[in-house]
């Protein structure tokens, strides 16, 4: 078992390193407060390969592993969370359409999204529809060739601002082998988009619900066949886990840089605050959990790239662990700074508002626990789960 990564993958992490410092970190804060969409620095990683990682080569994506991915994801979370969230959802989505859609999708859409030059949404949750996914209602009718699809989306990343919706509807009866997956125009005619929503963190992506009022959209715009939506959706959802557990440790480094820098710096009854043991202990534990949380995170990606059967379970279990510890290591240098620590001028502010979400989204914790637990009561699940 080899724990050291290979030197192409040390230059992807450099790479990304090295763009997310030029990019993203100058204007992260001001995108924050701002609420600004900073589409023209998700062109700038799509120039080199960020935004088709993990896509297949057909439509151009660079085909990677998702422990590959997940390196890239780290680093630039790193500083800028709520961006790098964005670019993991368009990520999956664009996977998602390179893998299931028919030629005619990928034609259109494929290589648009892996050069960033157009970004997607990825449309699973609704108002009455959250942890309990199967149970959505917007429904897509067959109408001669085409489908007439029906209902609303809720809590959806970056729409009103992206050019394509992956998009799960019912197409049959009730439960998970009822739902079908579309890749729909984001401007098609029915299409409306609701308020930008006022978040606590991730501001600079836009939140909105989505209506959807008798959009046609042609058969071919079926992923897969009718009935395998939620199976895709799922599917999208195990990576999906991976890469926001992936933020949460990047946005983690990231503040746990900060924290190691301020205890150097900043002095209290003469002296270094680096000097204090009770500080000490605190540094020393939110570096055990972050690389507990990594190793995690890598164990998942490397399950799911094998094809474990498993694979999902250690995705839920990275998740939940990765996010808790994420948000932690992010309060406890918040902590350290004491009041600098929450003003704006200091990014642990962000860092913590950004990364709370990450215990919700892609399953709530609560979710992956109950993922986790089921397994773990199968019959042979101690011999499998080690």
């Amino acid at each position: 078992m080899n724990f050291e990564l290979t030197e192409e993958q040390r230059a992807f992490a450099q790479t990304a390193r090295d763009f997310a410092q030029a990019e993203l970190a100058p204007h992260a804060a001001r995108w924050d407060a701002e609420g600004i969409f900073p589409r023209e620095a998700i062109a700038l990683a799509g120039e080199l390969g960020f935004c088709g990682l993990y896509a297949p080569a057909t439509i151009d994506g660079l085909a990677l592993p998702r422990l590959d991915a997940a390196l890239v994801f780290e680093e630039m979370a790193a500083v800028d969370p709520s961006t790098t969230a964005f670019i993991t959802i368009h990520n999956m989505a664009t996977w998602m359409l390179g893998t299931w859609g028919s030629d005619a999708v990928r034609a259109e859409w494929g290589t648009a999204l892996t050069s960033g030059a157009k970004l997607a949404s990825y449309c699973l949750t609704e108002p009455g529809a959250g942890s309990d996914a199967a149970s959505l209602r917007t429904r897509a009718e067959r109408d001669g060739g085409d489908y007439l699809i029906s209902g609303s989306k809720a809590f959806i990343s970056g729409a009103g601002s992206t050019d394509v919706l992956v998009l799960m509807a019912r197409t049959g009866g009730p439960g998970a082998k009822g739902i079908s997956a579309f890749a729909v125009p984001a401007d098609a005619p029915g299409i409306q988009y609701g308020k930008k929503e006022a978040k606590m963190g991730w501001n600079s992506q836009p939140t909105r619900t989505i209506s959807f009022d008798r959009v046609r959209v042609p058969a071919a715009s079926l992923l897969g066949a009718e009935g395998e939506g939620f199976k895709i959706a799922m599917k999208g959802l195990d990576g999906g886990r991976i890469n926001i557990a992936t933020c949460s440790v990047g946005a983690a480094q990231g503040a746990l840089a900060a924290a190691q820098r301020h205890l150097h710096e900043r002095q209290q009854f003469g002296r270094p605050l680096a000097q204090f043991q009770a500080l000490q202990f605190k540094l020393a534990d939110m570096a055990t959990e972050l690389v507990a949380a990594r190793q995690m995170v890598r164990l998942a990606a490397s399950k799911l790239d094998a094809g474990h059967p498993d694979a999902s379970t250690y995705c839920a279990m990275a998740k939940r662990f990765a996010t808790d510890a994420g948000f932690a290591v992010c309060n406890e240098a918040l902590q350290i700074h004491g009041g600098y620590g929450y003003i704006r001028e200091y990014p642990l502010e962000r860092l913590v508002r950004d990364t709370r979400v990450h215990q919700i989204l892609e399953g709530t914790n609560e979710i992956m626990r109950v993922i986790v637990a089921r397994r773990m009561l199968e019959a042979g699940a101690h011999d499998d789960i080690r």
